[in-house]
């Protein structure tokens, strides 16, 4: 078996950056990307985010391109998420662009506390700039 250690930061936003995600939400989303994870060989480090986006730290082999984890849990997240709130006012759907960002071992601790102050970053603008970058499209 193959020795790796590969660490991301992915950031990805809600269709049109809408203030939908939830409570409720929040907790099909954080399980469907920690479950599709696990199915992928990856570890999810630190999940967390605001109503209008979403961040992990994560860990998966090099086998997997992160552009393909991306698609597979953003999927997996929006479908869950409509089939468990089907009367939503609207269809649920993630922004097609993303960020992803690699760290180091020595790093882990720093951006999962990042990540799980998600929302006190943002009510407080202690914001790391570099660390919110996406690209929306």
């Amino acid at each position: 078996m193959p020795f790796w250690r590969c660490f991301y930061h992915a950031i990805w936003s809600t269709y049109k950056r809408e203030p939908f995600i939830n409570v409720a939400m929040e907790k099909v989303i954080f399980e469907a990307i920690i479950a599709k994870s696990r199915a992928m060989g990856g570890t999810v480090h630190a999940v967390n985010g605001v109503a209008d986006h979403i961040h992990v730290a994560v860990s998966f082999p090099p086998s997997v391109a992160g552009a393909e984890w991306l698609r597979n849990v953003k999927g997996l997240s929006a479908h869950n998420v409509n089939d468990m709130f089907p009367n939503q006012d609207s269809h649920f759907g993630w922004q097609k662009g993303y960020g992803l960002l690699t760290f180091g071992m020595r790093n882990l601790a720093d951006v999962v506390a990042y990540i799980e102050n998600q929302k006190s970053h943002h009510a407080l603008n202690t914001l790391q700039t570099y660390l919110e970058q996406t690209n929306d499209d």
